[in-house]
């Protein structure tokens, strides 16, 4: 069946620093192991993206990089630790995340008639390797956003954002640059900070419904069948913790019908599958040059393609912006490398 996930940028006011106690350390208590607490069969999923918030991106927290503003020595979120080092790095990103979003964030997005929230994190804040210059201490908080989301009535999908070497040479991978990934150890190293959030997490299906394997492996540029290989891995680590977990799968830039229709499917045996896919209009020229009607008529017409699908799709990253003026929406200093695909507009 098809799932509009629609996703966006919750616009942020300055907020209190929330003051974390010692048992914030721990995943938040629930007394009992649920099922999948929502129908992806018959239910619209409506959500938002967070982003920004575990993993940076410069046109999304434009603030964040301002001290690097004249030069090209900070990018993402690895050249911002490295640069600040361990101690003001974990600092000012403590703040941040503590501010960024809050527990009234939580209940706007649920007033507003939305359901879920798609919450982006690197696999440095689950399993992070020796060398790395990035800073932990985003699983707390985390925690905490689970509790908001129950109390607010919302679903959680956990995304892992950033996989070691970067899966897509963008800065949401938390290092822009070469993408390095499946070199060496690191698509093993990606599946640890999987198991990770699956085993954290693993009790909590009333609110964390799905976690999404990768955001945006680069298929143009990687092994497509090790992509393969590694989503039957993730649904398998994943189903070590819990049988009934969503598991979401990117469609690495390939065709959601033409390239994924078969693969991990309800007929080859595997359970609670979802593909995303994400749509933009603004990252090419010809996208750019669009009226208004036509930016409509496309988004209505991929409606029809979605329904061929045979797994739950969802959306997951769109906007209804219509340029590219963003500050550092197209890279840091502009420069046209890639696109950072959050939303910024609520879907009303």
């Amino acid at each position: 069946m098809t799932i509009m996930f629609g996703y966006s940028i919750l616009p942020k006011a300055a907020a209190a620093v929330l003051l974390l106690s010692a048992a914030a350390s721990a995943a938040p208590q629930n007394p009992a192991k649920r099922e999948l607490s929502f129908d992806y069969n018959n239910d619209k999923v409506l959500g938002v993206n967070l982003g920004g918030w575990f993993v940076l991106e410069p046109w999304i927290t434009p603030s964040i990089f301002s001290d690097w503003a004249e030069s090209e020595t900070v990018v993402d979120e690895y050249t911002y630790t490295a640069t600040l080092g361990k101690d003001e790095a974990t600092s000012r990103l403590t703040n941040h995340w503590n501010t960024w979003i809050t527990q009234d964030d939580f209940n706007q997005i649920a007033a507003a008639g939305l359901n879920h929230v798609r919450i982006p994190v690197g696999y440095w804040a689950v399993a992070p390797l020796d060398g790395d210059p990035y800073v932990q201490g985003q699983l707390p908080i985390l925690d905490n956003a689970i509790g908001w989301a129950r109390s607010a009535g919302l679903k959680v999908m956990i995304d892992l954002h950033g996989a070691p070497g970067s899966q897509n040479g963008f800065d949401n991978s938390g290092r822009r640059g070469n993408i390095d990934w499946q070199q060496g150890s690191t698509v093993q190293e990606t599946l640890n900070a999987i198991r990770g959030l699956a085993e954290r997490y693993a009790q909590y299906t009333d609110v964390v419904t799905s976690i999404q394997l990768l955001n945006e492996p680069m298929g143009p540029k990687l092994d497509l069948s090790g992509i393969k290989q590694f989503y039957y891995d993730g649904w398998g680590t994943v189903r070590d913790s819990n049988a009934d977990t969503m598991v979401c799968i990117h469609d690495a830039f390939e065709d959601f019908v033409g390239y994924w229709n078969g693969f991990m499917n309800q007929a080859s045996g595997l359970n609670h599958v979802m593909l995303d896919t994400h749509q933009y209009q603004v990252f090419t020229n010809g996208q750019l040059a669009l009226t208004l009607d036509q930016h409509v008529a496309a988004a209505c017409g991929l409606g029809p393609a979605l329904a061929q699908t045979d797994k739950w799709v969802v959306v997951g990253e769109w906007t209804a912006g219509l340029t590219d003026c963003a500050k550092w929406v197209r890279s840091f200093f502009l420069l046209p490398i890639h696109f950072s695909p959050q939303n910024f507009s609520l879907p009303y």
